[in-house]
């Protein structure tokens, strides 16, 4: 993945990536190509494969390394490969559990299912005034995990998956890579990241929730500006800059 002097930037792609200005994407895109033979780009999204790849379409956009999608239930390599390792791993935790899932929210009050039907979790749009804390207590005892983010969407995955944990499993595979491995993000399924206790960057326009969340982590530098400008002054803030 990366040699002992390669930057491993791990990102989340909407409001984070894709966040701030036009201009400043394209200067932030620009100064990541230039020096593409010294950082490795991971991709840490909730977005399905499927609507990661329409942004390859862009002449100037960045290719990653390394795609965790689906907040952190599949992993892909640069050429849309999946990485099997891991692959493996994540679905002996979740089994055939999405018919299960489904059963068991069915008409629970404040979630609505998402049109998409991925592998390894079952995601839903909720409504934060009507979800009701017995429907997380019976997802939770059921043996699932529960991802909140924006106010707006829930998933269920296995137990002890998330974008965090899955960043952490794919740097495993790579001698030393934790120590040169910085994560971003913006909202609250990108808690999971902060706490791999990894250098961490939350930017400007990051979710109230997750900003209050942060405000004893150590490992976190929240930037006072948005997106990708928000990222690239925190690889400065972090020294981490070539």
């Amino acid at each position: 993945m990366a040699s002992k002097d390669h930057l491993i930037l791990a990102t989340d792609l909407d409001g984070t990536f894709l966040g701030g200005s036009e201009g400043q994407r394209r200067e932030f895109y620009q100064y990541i190509q230039t020096h593409r033979d010294r950082l490795q780009l991971v991709f840490v999204t909730g977005r399905t494969l499927a609507a990661v790849e329409p942004l390859f379409e862009e002449p100037d956009f960045p290719r990653p390394d390394y795609i965790i999608a689906d907040v952190g239930t599949t992993v892909f390599d640069g050429t849309l490969t999946p990485v099997i390792e891991i692959q493996e791993w994540i679905a002996a935790k979740w089994g055939n559990a999405g018919a299960q899932v489904r059963e068991l929210l069915a008409g629970e009050p404040g979630l609505e299912p998402q049109e998409i039907d991925p592998q390894y979790r079952v995601s839903y749009y909720y409504r934060p005034d009507e979800l009701r804390s017995a429907t997380l207590e019976k997802i939770d005892r059921a043996g699932f995990e529960i991802i909140r983010s924006a106010d707006r969407f829930l998933d269920v995955v296995p137990r002890g998956i998330a974008k965090g944990p899955t960043l952490m499993k794919l740097l495993s595979m790579y001698r030393r890579a934790e120590d040169r491995a910085i994560a971003a993000g913006d909202t609250l399924n990108d808690w999971s990241l902060f706490e791999t206790g990894l250098k961490s960057i939350a930017v400007g326009n990051s979710e109230p929730k997750l900003v209050e969340k942060i405000q004893t982590m150590k490992n976190v530098y929240h930037s006072p500006h948005p997106g990708a400008a928000g990222i690239w002054d925190g690889l400065k803030h972090y020294g981490a800059v070539f």
